[in-house]
């Protein structure tokens, strides 16, 4: 049973994981590079920015792939807990390198929760994400059972879906299911760039649900690419030769030649076939962002544990969930009130004020008009 948690990185993964054990009655400390970050995550209620004065039952570490091993190095030298487990979307190299040089191998085990969102940082956090996912562990020769054990616990209490794989099979697939679709999504986005404003006006749901999953962190991906580059290869190695007989059907179809069209229409409908059968078991996609009017809805808060925890709470039965807030900002730094900046619709944003005001909240609504590029950062928490 874990009682009392560490968390190495609060971001949007790492938060949650807070989040879910917080909920549970499980003392949670954050640990992060970027004291906003820690900072944010303390605020929505997700655990203490105190070190813990002696180690804790299991710490996560919620960084990227290739900096598990280092992280987990580091930790261990501190003697931070007495178990360890990661949430990286790759395994296999990360395995390989704690094998190598984490002082104590048999006190981790990978880990991996199939949950996430296109937006980023301890904001966009929630208690809730890994409810029923599955989630991965790759135990290598080296876990310990009580390693492999405490993992399972968390995972109970964030209420996931436990699923044993090897680090290697684990890879293959989310190269297929996760890393080349990413890509991929991002290849469409980037082809809209550069394009008159007018084109903006016709990207419809179907483009916002296929590249939805491009608005991921950059750097994060690239990290992830880049330590699983062997398996996404060999996947977009074979979609390089669908894309190549797909290009050869569009390209018979559009100068009209008789001899190959029927041929042509029997290949492009069958790729389509095959997508739509593929399909057939997954649930819709979630609904796309914002419209291109939006306007803003400033609300100043105190600085303190949980207090914008209970204004998510407030406003999320607005409306207004914590994927519509841009960034927590602090006017003056230091220690001061923090501005809490909620980004909508316009004619939403003008009713979220007047209920966060009715309910007692210091408001400031200002329209903020802008073209669909999705939220912008102004500002972090001091």
């Amino acid at each position: 049973m874990i009682r009392s948690l560490a968390v190495v990185g609060t971001g949007l993964i790492g938060t949650s994981v807070a989040l879910a054990a917080a909920r549970r009655g499980v003392t949670v400390h954050l640990l992060d590079a970027s004291a906003s970050a820690v900072r944010t995550a303390e605020l929505l209620g997700a655990g203490t920015a105190r070190p813990p004065e002696e180690p804790v039952d299991l710490a996560v570490l919620a960084v990227p792939p290739s900096k598990v091993a280092d992280v987990l190095s580091e930790q261990q030298v501190r003697g931070l807990a007495r178990s360890y487990t990661d949430v990286a979307s790759v395994k296999a190299g990360p395995e390989r390198d704690v094998l190598a040089r984490a002082p104590r191998p048999t006190h981790f085990v990978g880990g991996h929760p199939l949950a996430g969102r296109e937006r980023s940082g301890p904001l966009a956090a929630r208690p809730d994400l890994f409810q029923d996912r599955v989630w991965v562990l790759t135990p290598s020769r080296l876990t310990s059972k009580p390693a492999f054990d405490r993992a399972l616990d968390l995972i109970g209490l964030c209420g996931g879906v436990p699923t044993v794989m090897q680090s290697g099979a684990h890879d293959e697939t989310v190269a297929l299911t996760s890393h080349a679709p990413h890509l991929m999504a991002s290849l469409v986005a980037a082809r809209l760039g550069g394009r008159s404003p007018v084109s903006a006006l016709l990207v419809g749901q179907g483009f916002r649900d296929a590249t939805r999953i491009a608005r991921g962190e950059a750097r994060l991906w690239t990290d992830i690419i880049e330590t699983n580059a062997a398996e996404v290869a060999g996947v977009l190695t074979a979609l390089q030769t669908d894309l190549t007989e797909l290009l050869t059907a569009v390209q018979d179809l559009s100068v009209r030649d008789p001899r190959n069209r029927a041929r042509s229409r029997r290949n492009l409908t069958g790729l389509l076939e095959r997508g739509i059968a593929a399909l057939e078991a997954l649930p819709a996609p979630p609904s796309g962002p914002l419209a291109a009017g939006t306007a803003h809805v400033d609300v100043t808060i105190t600085a303190r544990p949980g207090e914008l925890a209970r204004l998510l709470d407030t406003a999320a039965g607005y409306g207004a969930g914590a994927d519509t807030v841009a960034a927590p900002v602090t006017p003056h730094g230091g220690d001061g009130p923090l501005v809490i900046r909620f980004e909508l619709a316009a004619a939403e944003a003008e009713t979220l004020a007047e209920k966060l005001a009715a309910a007692g909240w210091e408001v400031v609504h200002e329209d903020d008009v802008r073209d669909e590029t999705g939220p912008a950062l102004v500002g972090a928490p001091g």
